[in-house]
Order: structure tokens, then C-alpha cells, then sequence
């Protein structure tokens, strides 16, 4: 373990301490903010926020993108365009960061755990067959779970840390049996699966730009969507559902006040500009882990074939599960921050409850992964 904080504070030539990400700001930021600050629009209307989305869905190939305040917002409203309400039942992964399963919650509807693939850590499209083909069926056109009699409306697969899952496999099971993908690419701007940008496979899909994300806003979100009609429905529900007026307050169906500020898409616009040099170092930070890590006690997860990844967050697979603690005990400790993989949401109490599927996968992950720092070098 020496070994590898040696390493680590080699590449970032510091000898304090070293964060597992954070943002990198070299660029138009500062002019950007000033000029949101000069103008005094900083809040949900503004030039920056027209130009971060249609910069995004430039950038992604989405046909259009709606900013919202958080990831999670994003995913909140995607799943109800996709058609989730109340007691329906959304298909996603245990291996994920909590916001999933929230935006599922917030609906009122429950969620359904499926195993991961080890390659990519992301929803396996041969379990996920498996589940459906021996625990659904189909009536009126919908996906009925045989267990709960209940309505399986959307699946919702996360592209974990960036590396792009197997997304044209599973849209093809998904369609066998009426299912609409919802994309949580919360981790995975700059990640591509067979040269197609992640989060615009779906009918929906949804990036986060925290403050840990590859780029940020502070705090910030994008709905991505090739259907003109529920993207004019993302703005609107997103804008409280405010019937456009010169001076009247006129609403026709609750709402959300989900609209990214101008002063938070200022700074997006300006890290945007910045992202294929981002990208760059990233890359070049992962390929020094790679060969780093090719005799050790670990596995540095890589990219999968035909696919290219951002490389948000690296992450190391350990060889032996017990070994984790004293890892992430001893890196902490010298001052390198190094974290676990989520725990599985199935674990925890508010959804332990849910149904699911073997997640062995699942588990064994959860036992050995690690993220590692994967900042941009100052």
C-alpha cells in the first residue's frame, strides 16, 4: 500500500493531502460569474442556462437537453415523462448511489433490485431477461410482475463511474417486453458506448454536475431527450408548470421549482469549454493506473471493448475482500483519500424490503471495490 500512495503523490507532486476529486477550474469561470453578478441575473432566467443546455445537447448529440438543479431532480422528472406514478415498479441496480432509488421514492413507486454486471458494474441485460422472462408477463401491454401483480413501467440502468454498460443489449431486452429506458448518466459525461454518447439511448436520460462530477455547476442536472414533446414537458414541469404570461400566475398541474439557476449555468458554460482537455488528463491519469496496477493486488477497472469512458472517478478491484479495510484504512490515513463502493441499496432500511433478483454480482463488487483519486492535475 506504500507502493500506491507513493505513486499517487508522485503523480500529483504533493505531499499533503490529496482529495478523491475535485473540480478543476482554469478557465472562463470567473468572467462568466462577473458577468451573471454585472447583469443581476443569477437566477432561474438568464443567457448562460439557454446556452448550457443547447451546449450540452450539442456536445452529447441529444436532440435537446433541460437543466435542472441536481441530478436528481433530472431523474425525478424523467421518470415521471417515461410514465411512472404511484405503486408502478422501476427495474434498476442495488449497486448504485442513493439519488436512483430516491427519484423512484419521491413518485411513490417501488423499486426492483437487479444483479450487475463485474465487467462494468453496471445492469445486466442477461439478468434482467432472466427476471422477466421467469417472473412477469404481459397483459394489455404492460409488463405485470407476477409477485406483486404490479406495473413494471421503466428500467433504469447507471453507467457506474463512467464506464458505459452494455446499453444495446439491454434496450433489446427491454423492448421484448414494453419496458422504456430512463439513463442515469449522473457519472458518465464524455462516456460513450459504440460511439454514441451515454444517456441518449433511452427514451430519457439525465446527467448530474456536482461538485464531484467531471465537470460543475456547484450543483446542477440535465435531462437529455430526442422527443420534442417531452422536453417541452421537462421545461415545463421543471419551470412549476407556469402557463407562460406577461404578469399572471396562472398554473395547470403541480410543478417543480427544478430550474438550474443562470449563475450555476455560467459556471457550466465555462467548464464545458474545458472538457476535452479534461477528458484528456483523465484519460492520461487512467493509463498510468493501468500500468501501475498490472502486477499488484488489484485489477484497475478499464474500459469495456467498443466503448470509451471518462474515467470520472478510477476505481481498483482488490483480489482478496478482506483487504479492503486495512486499504482504505492505511491511504486515509497517509492523507490520500481513497472510498467503498456504495453500499447495496437493497441493504439499507428503507429498501430492504424490495424485491430482488441473485445479486451476486452485487455483493462481490461491493466487497473489493475502491475509488482512488482521479482529480485533474493543477
Amino acid at each position: 500500500m506504500k507502493e500506491t500512495i507513493d505513486f499517487i503523490r508522485a503523480h500529483y507532486q504533493s505531499e499533503g493531502f490529496i482529495p478523491l476529486h475535485e473540480p478543476f477550474f482554469s478557465g472562463n469561470e470567473k468572467e462568466y460569474l462577473s458577468e451573471c453578478i454585472d447583469t443581476t441575473f443569477v437566477s432561474s432566467v438568464g443567457k448562460f442556462v439557454d446556452k448550457f443546455e443547447q451546449d450540452i445537447a450539442k456536445y452529447t448529440g441529444a436532440k435537446f437537453a433541460i437543466a435542472t438543479v441536481n441530478g436528481t431532480a433530472a431523474l425525478h422528472i424523467a421518470l415521471q415523462l417515461a410514465g411512472v406514478k404511484k405503486n408502478h415498479e422501476v427495474i434498476t441496480q442495488s449497486l448504485t448511489f442513493i439519488a436512483t432509488c430516491n427519484a423512484v421514492s419521491y413518485i411513490g413507486a417501488h423499486p426492483i433490485f437487479i444483479d450487475v454486471d463485474r465487467e462494468t458494474m453496471g445492469l445486466s441485460p442477461e439478468k434482467l431477461e432472466h427476471f422477466l422472462s421467469t417472473g412477469t408477463h404481459m397483459e394489455n401491454g404492460h409488463c405485470i410482475n407476477n409477485a406483486t401483480k404490479r406495473i413494471i413501467k421503466v428500467v433504469v440502468p447507471m453507467h457506474t463511474f463512467g464506464i458505459p454498460i452494455n446499453l444495446d443489449e439491454l434496450k433489446t431486452v427491454c423492448q421484448k417486453y414494453n419496458l422504456q429506458i430512463v439513463e442515469d448518466a449522473a457519472e458518465s459525461l464524455g462516456s460513450y458506448q459504440n460511439n454514441v454518447h451515454t444517456g441518449t439511448k433511452g427514451l430519457l436520460g439525465t446527467l448530474s454536475f456536482n461538485g464531484n462530477k467531471t465537470i460543475t455547476t456547484g450543483g446542477g442536472g440535465m435531462i437529455l431527450t430526442n422527443d420534442e414533446k417531452l422536453a417541452k414537458q421537462a421545461k415545463h414541469l421543471t419551470t412549476t408548470a407556469k402557463i407562460p404570461h406577461r404578469w399572471d400566475f396562472e398554473h395547470d398541474r403541480v410543478g417543480y421549482n427544478y430550474r438550474m439557476p443562470n449563475i450555476n449555468a455560467a459556471l457550466g458554460c465555462a467548464q464545458l469549454e474545458k472538457l476535452p482537455e479534461i477528458l484528456k488528463e483523465k484519460r492520461g491519469l487512467a493509463k498510468k493506473y493501468e500500468v501501475f496496477f498490472k502486477d499488484k493486488a488489484a485489477r484497475f477497472v478499464t474500459e469495456p471493448k467498443n466503448t470509451v469512458a471518462n474515467y470520472w472517478l478510477n476505481a481498483i478491484v482488490l483480489d482478496d475482500a478482506p483487504n479492503k479495510d486495512m486499504f482504505l484504512t492505511t491511504t486515509n490515513d497517509a492523507g490520500v483519500m481513497t472510498r467503498p463502493i456504495w453500499k447495496l441499496m437493497s441493504s439499507l432500511p428503507m429498501f430492504k424490503d424490495a424485491q430482488k433478483g441473485n445479486l451476486e454480482n452485487s455483493i462481490w463488487l461491493e466487497e473489493r471495490v475502491i475509488n482512488i483519486p482521479s482529480s485533474v492535475k493543477r
